[in-house]
């Protein structure tokens, strides 16, 4: 009997060799018989791979037929650059399906992700979101996935002209040889990597093909250079933009980093202070997608009661407003200004800015309450590895990193995500536990995408959300007041809500690029158990760099000349923002000091020289 399956599985392998030689057989005569039709199915690829692509993201063909003749240019383009690409797979590899299927494969994909992308959150895709594929589990809990007919139908349409193109294998000529095809196809490959990394040459490319170049310093400013360029010309002309904002060093930075900084430093002495005895606790809320849509006055009805918790909060101490660097994504940007006190703008405005930094220890906030004797702790209810968080962050002196797998107090969730009130529940639990003051910084993760959870539309959902999270945040204050240590609270959302593109709450309140400052503002509160007086608070809009500094200067913690630098800029320029306001001039201060603390020498003071032992606490903090 197993004789007999093995002769069995013999016939059958036998009869499947067969069967392969004759296909490829037939093959080959289809590669002699009909070199026409070889030739037509070569040269037509290109442009037919980039209307699939631009029709998978446009969804309706009266789109994309509009789109091509408003801007023939930019899909001559887009035409050329996806040829110089699959004839460089072509001279390489001679296969025409096979050449076919890989460059298919890597821009429907990409077209794809720019479907499900912005269907998400408003925003494109682009060549810095690559950046977290690591993190695709995680990407795919956030995105709103719908596999739709239509786009079925379009993926069902190339892979029936990739299996046309196998049977009839259009291939390039034997007499060119390996050497010649492997240099002929990278040199293919290779312009349009040479148009992403190199802008001075790709500037006067894009400029005539008519492709939009202008400056985009907002989400809305690029949603319209979208909607002129299409989807591939915009994904290789922000790539090239990318590499164009290159960071610059301060004049003589290199020379002398001291004498350059130092001319930027304020005059005004470090600060003393009186904080030795009775060091506040120092608790900073930065919470996920939680932003106040009363600024909208059509959202009134719809809206209700949502914030009323939130109010009362607020009536508990000191409510102002804030510039943040992002809306809708990227949540590192507000976390990085928070943390380093430093604003984004100085450093480009990376999408990530954590991905800028240098692997050594940094100059954060935290650093500096640990160099005057704190405990620092981190809080982020979520993976460990998103964004780099654990492998970054243990730079920034924090002697306690929690993720969502490290918290020791229950652990309850409110839609996908941790409860905030678990996140509450694990500060306390910590300012509790420690001998010493405490800094603790957490970033929440509640009220993130995607909004599906509840029993309204999304909107409806992320209000629900929100009014859970206010109320969470007046009972903590409220528990707070009876904590029998000083504790100061700084709350505050990292960004408004990703809701949707094209048929999203942003679309139907009519935002565009003339008027989308108001979704960079966010409400900030400031409250503490001990008597501060609020009326010190400036009353002003600042950037939300400058917080840390605030809260400092409020609870008359010791300072350097960096901290007394970046207060006296406060007065100066309280608002440093790209995205709030796309037309602001540079500020050679700011931009050099930042560029000190994240890149250069650290020749400005910081919390570094105490915890590396240059200076001392108590040199620090006396005259």
């Amino acid at each position: 009997m197993k004789i007999n399956a093995l002769s069995f599985c013999a016939d059958k392998l036998k009869w499947l060799k067969e069967k392969i030689k004759r296909i490829n057989t037939a093959r080959n005569n289809n590669s002699v018989r009909f070199p026409m039709t070889n030739r037509f199915l070569l040269i037509l690829f290109p442009l037919f791979l980039v209307c699939m692509s631009e029709l998978t993201v446009n969804k309706y063909p009266s789109k994309l037929v509009l789109f091509i003749a408003e801007h023939p240019g930019v899909m001559l383009f887009d035409v050329l650059l996806i040829s110089s690409i699959f004839w460089g797979i072509m001279l390489i590899i001679r296969k025409g399906w096979l050449a076919m299927l890989l460059e298919a494969v890597g821009v429907m994909t990409l077209s794809i992700t720019e479907l499900f992308k912005y269907g998400t959150n408003g925003n494109h895709l682009m060549i810095p979101d690559m950046m977290l594929t690591g993190n695709i589990v995680a990407l795919k809990g956030f995105a709103y996935i719908k596999i739709t007919p239509r786009l079925v139908a379009t993926v069902l349409v190339v892979i029936g002209y990739i299996i046309t193109a196998f049977i009839f294998n259009p291939k390039t000529r034997k007499k060119i040889k390996l050497p010649a095809r492997l240099v002929s196809g990278a040199a293919c490959m290779s312009l349009c990597v040479l148009l992403v990394v190199t802008p001075s040459v790709a500037q006067p490319v894009y400029s005539m093909f008519g492709l939009d170049t202008k400056e985009a310093n907002n989400t809305f400013i690029l949603n319209e250079k979208y909607d002129n360029n299409g989807f591939i010309a915009f994904f290789m002309q922000t790539g090239s933009e990318g590499f164009a904002s290159d960071l610059s060093e301060p004049e003589d930075y290199n020379e002398d980093s001291s004498s350059v900084i130092y001319q930027y430093l304020s005059d005004s002495p470090d600060k003393t202070s009186s904080f030795k005895d009775g060091k506040p606790n120092v608790v900073v809320v930065m919470s996920e997608s939680f932003a106040d849509f009363r600024v909208f006055d059509e959202l009134e009805d719809v809206i209700g009661n949502t914030y009323d918790s939130l109010d009362k909060a607020a009536e508990m101490g000191f409510s102002g407003t804030a510039i943040a660097p992002t809306y809708a994504s990227y949540t590192v940007r507000t976390e990085f200004e928070l943390m380093f006190g430093l604003p984004v703008k100085s450093i480009d405005d990376p999408s990530m800015p954590n991905r800028v930094l240098l692997n050594r220890p940094q100059p954060t906030i935290p650093a500096y309450y640990k160099a005057w004797g704190y405990n620092t702790a981190y809080i982020h209810p979520y993976l460990a590895s998103f964004y780099g968080r654990n492998r970054i962050y243990a730079n920034f002196s924090y002697d306690k990193m929690i993720f969502e797998n490290d918290f020791t107090v229950p652990v309850e969730y409110f839609g996908t995500y941790i409860d905030d009130n678990t996140v509450m529940n694990q500060i306390e639990e910590l300012l509790k536990e420690s001998d010493e003051p405490m800094f603790i910084h957490t970033t929440t993760m509640q009220n993130h995408q995607p909004y599906t959870q509840g029993d309204g539309d999304e909107f409806d959902n992320y209000l629900e959300w929100i009014k859970h999270s206010s109320e969470v945040l007046e009972d903590f204050l409220v528990r707070m007041e009876e904590f029998d240590e000083p504790t100061v609270v700084l709350f505050i959302g990292d960004h408004f809500p990703s809701l949707r593109g094209d048929d999203g709450i942003y679309a139907q309140l009519g935002i565009t690029s003339e008027n989308c400052d108001t979704l960079y503002e966010q409400k900030y509160i400031l409250w503490n158990n001990f008597g501060l007086d609020y009326e010190k608070i400036p009353k002003e809009k600042v950037s939300v760099f400058y917080l840390p500094y605030i809260m400092m200067d409020w609870i008359d913690a010791p300072g350097d000349a960096f901290t007394r630098t970046m207060l006296d800029e406060m007065t100066v320029t309280p608002i440093y923002s790209t995205n709030y306001n796309p037309k602001q001039a540079t500020n050679a201060r700011l931009d050099a000091l930042t560029y000190d603390h994240i890149l250069g020498d650290i020749a400005a003071p910081s919390a570094l020289d105490i915890l590396g032992g240059k200076v001392t606490a108590d040199e620090l903090s006396s005259d």
